[in-house]
């Protein structure tokens, strides 16, 4: 089957189900390529600041809590603009609104490493985190609608595996950099990276086929986030986004700091090498992908949250193998866990997924940014043992949420 390439206008009239691409075939290929690189541009962007947080402390002269706002506050205007973006997909279209955002976001991140100041800084990383809210908010309805349900679960989490690997060039190419020269370069490298990423992902978009305007008025946008709110299932996967994407994202933040003071000592080039540590991400959310389809959703994110779970409490040491082997499962975990929740908020709303994955998005990007603050406070009282502690108490909450939704969802599919 073949597919054209994105041109600026959507095509709206609807399609038969069995058209929709499956796996194997040219359409379905390009989409994976697509929001793979789709996920790349967005997350490199997202997270170019984290490994930078110990060099903006010295640079600027602030605390780890307040440094950590270089993320948080991205992740933040993002989750409040999540919303908003998925309304104006469905009235402008899919691929116009991801096409614009990803454009956007990558320029808006070349012009970052001039800010003169820190609040500059931050100025510049909300505004970005403004304008990245387009492709998140709308891949996964893009998928949900383009893609056969049976191959549904395989094309998100390559899309998810595109995160990763974004986040891990977010965080590898300026660690890599800055032991060369200053985090202004490390920041303009991880920006030229994203752009690339941006330019793949526009060069093999397809158009969507699947894809009916609808009214964008306030009621109507009200109307359908109350109707999914109305899903107590759907709730406990927004809480789910919630709550994972805060304890990852806490994890992240401050283990730089703890790997380059004492015992460990270790320079920001090599604390950098551990964010490869997402590649287990990048395997984790691909092979989830697959299990859920076949053994069901419920049974991969129990699985997925007890493994976080037990490799955050294998980092409690002060023992660098046991700190990357208990990260590399908690953060294979966490993905796992996030790819079969991403699908599966596109399985239950079968009608304005839109607004139901921009829910989600929402409650997963607030919790980047709530909680990844506020774990700040955590570490600098109690250390490395204090986050622990909070992070756990996230996952254990998270695991009850995939017990209840087990409990709930019908055992041949979930």
């Amino acid at each position: 089957m073949t597919t054209t390439t994105h041109s600026s206008t959507e095509d709206s009239a609807p399609a038969s189900v069995d058209e929709r691409h499956r796996r194997g075939t040219r359409g379905f290929n390009r989409i994976s390529l697509a929001l793979f690189a789709a996920g790349l541009t967005t997350f490199v962007s997202m997270y170019c600041t984290q490994a930078l947080l110990p060099a903006l402390s010295g640079s600027f002269g602030v605390s780890p809590a307040s440094a950590a706002l270089a993320v948080s506050v991205t992740t933040g205007v993002l989750a409040l603009a999540i919303i908003p973006a998925s309304a104006l997909s469905e009235r402008f279209g899919r691929t116009r609104v991801m096409v614009i955002s990803a454009s956007t976001s990558a320029v808006i991140g070349l012009l970052l490493p001039l800010s003169p100041t820190f609040s500059a800084l931050l100025a510049g990383r909300a505004l970005q985190g403004l304008t990245l809210a387009g492709v998140p908010a709308v891949a996964m309805a893009y998928l949900a609608e383009e893609v056969h349900a049976d191959s549904l679960g395989l094309a998100m989490g390559r899309y998810v595996a595109g995160t990763t690997l974004g986040g891990l060039l977010g965080r590898l190419v300026p660690s890599g950099v800055l032991d060369a020269t200053t985090w202004r370069w490390g920041l303009e490298a991880a920006a030229v990276t994203a752009l690339v990423c941006a330019v793949v992902f526009l060069r093999t978009l397809p158009r969507s086929r699947h894809f009916r305007p609808q009214s964008v008025g306030v009621r109507v946008l009200v109307a359908n986030v109350r109707g999914h709110l109305s899903s107590p299932a759907l709730c406990s996967l927004f809480a789910l986004g919630f709550l994972l994407m805060g304890g990852f994202v806490s994890v992240y933040n401050f283990l730089g700091y703890r790997l380059m003071r004492p015992p460990f000592g270790l320079s920001e080039a090599t604390v950098g090498l551990v964010f490869l540590m997402y590649l287990a991400g990048t395997v984790s959310s691909t092979v989830a992908g697959r299990i859920a389809d076949r053994a069901g959703r419920g049974r991969t994110m129990t699985v997925a949250v007890l493994v976080s779970a037990a490799g955050l409490l294998v980092t409690i040491p002060d023992e660098l193998p046991l700190i990357l082997v208990g990260v590399l499962l908690f953060t294979g975990g966490f993905f796992a866990a996030h790819a079969v929740a991403s699908g599966w908020v596109g399985a239950l709303a079968t009608g304005h997924r839109a607004e139901a994955s921009a829910l989600y998005l929402f409650a997963y990007y607030l919790g980047s940014s709530v909680v990844g603050a506020l774990t700040g406070l955590a570490f600098a009282a109690q250390g490395w043992t204090g986050l622990v502690v909070g992070v756990s108490a996230l996952l254990a909450v998270a695991l009850a949420l995939v017990v209840g939704l087990r409990l709930r969802s019908h055992p041949a599919r979930h």
